[in-house]
């Protein structure tokens, strides 16, 4: 029932476990998804929270296996052409909270006592701003900590905010849009660094789903992803491991390449296959299939601010909602419709277009009717009522 509670956050756009066990006590057709009878008391959010402890991420991420499986068994996972893109989202801990590494005093207290160390003796919070103002380096993940979210880390979010963040990380089949590898890590950490941990993450997943179906699925051959990715050492090293990169090159202007041949040569190829035709193409397809799960994860599915705290408790969550994308792939293949609410929007068209014709229905109804049951033929009023004659 825990997963299952949690499929609901996915698909009905709920962000708490507050807010999944309230939605699940409210609906009837959620109480039989569950399993639940009219006299059941739903589990309440301690419940799901406590559940959550309990249950290790290593099953969190069996079930994001087991999912894998099953698409690969429909056809719906490929792997050699992967695709790697990350994303920040917010940390369920606020930036007024956080607390010196080294005192532990909070943000404030530690103004005051700079202030009173340069000779203001009772700064006012103007002097404060003003003292906080002209310091460097004021929001360094070195110096400041949160007390009860030490995984997250100060940083900028895509709206120019500045919040305590978590970056999630994905891995996606280019050819079905499959997510195949999801991580949860600093968000200060840059791109280079963090897919060290994904992309095997991904390998470790699809060598899972072609156990099971006959190597029908492929390992990693090709790797995809956006100029954030590209170092000369990144490149070297994914050559070095015999994948073709496709990564794209951000302008540096002239460079140095002493002492660094191999390095170069992994560039230059990399620069040569993004400027072909299926580099080109598959740049292109990474820019549709890599942000579509982003908008569906964090947006509609609504994930984009975390209400836990920890990776370990970011990572169970989104191994779930991960898993709920892609059983909205496999849906969508065997129905037509890859959300409940996609079908939903279809009945409303469909009651829409009933509604619209439906006039011309009854009308063709009665004048059958009429024309059946009166020897006399039917006629049309100048008023547009039918009459006999």
């Amino acid at each position: 029932m825990y997963f299952r509670l949690l499929l609901i956050g996915y698909f009905e756009g709920i962000d708490s476990e507050r807010g999944i066990a309230w939605r699940a006590a409210d609906s009837l057709a959620l109480r039989d998804f569950l399993g639940l009878d009219l006299h059941d008391v739903p589990p309440d959010h301690s419940t799901i929270s406590r559940t959550r402890r309990l249950i290790v991420v290593e099953t969190h991420r069996a079930v994001f296996t087991w999912v894998a499986q099953c698409l690969g068994h429909a056809g719906l996972i490929k792997g050699k052409t992967i695709g790697l893109d990350a994303t920040t989202l917010e940390a369920n801990a606020a930036l007024r909270s956080i607390v010196r590494r080294d005192t532990g005093e909070g943000y404030e207290d530690f103004l005051t006592r700079l202030a009173k160390a340069s000779g203001i003796g009772t700064p006012t919070r103007a002097d404060l701003a003003r003292l906080d103002r002209k310091r460097k380096k004021k929001g360094s993940n070195d110096e400041w900590t949160h007390p009860r979210d030490p995984d997250a880390k100060i940083t900028k979010m895509k709206d120019g905010r500045t919040h305590l963040a978590h970056k999630a990380e994905h891995a996606i089949d280019l050819e079905t849009g499959a997510i195949v590898g999801v991580t949860v890590q600093g968000a200060d950490q840059g791109d280079t660094t963090t897919m060290q941990q994904t992309l095997p993450e991904a390998a470790a997943q699809l060598e899972a789903v072609a156990a099971v179906t006959d190597d029908a699925v492929k390992p990693i051959e090709e790797v995809v992803a956006d100029k954030g990715y590209h170092s000369r050492t990144t490149v070297h090293d994914l050559e070095t491991l015999e994948l073709r990169t496709y990564i794209s090159e951000p302008d540096r202007g002239p460079q140095s390449w002493i002492d660094q041949r191999a390095e170069r040569d992994a560039v230059y190829a990399n620069r040569r296959r993004i400027r072909g035709a299926r580099g080109k193409r598959l740049l292109r397809r990474r820019g549709e299939l890599l942000e579509r799960p982003c908008a569906h994860l964090y947006e509609t599915g609504g994930l984009r601010r975390a209400h836990v705290h920890g990776h370990e408790n970011v990572l169970k969550r989104l191994l779930v909602h991960a898993s709920a994308f892609n059983l909205g792939l496999w849906m969508r293949r065997l129905f037509g419709v890859g959300t409940p609410r996609a079908l939903q929007g279809r009945a409303v068209v469909l009651g829409a277009l009933l509604s619209a014709l439906w006039p011309r229905i009854d009308e063709a109804i009665v004048w059958i009717w009429a024309r059946d049951a009166s020897p006399t033929p039917a006629r049309r009023t100048s008023t547009g009522l039918i009459t006999w004659s």
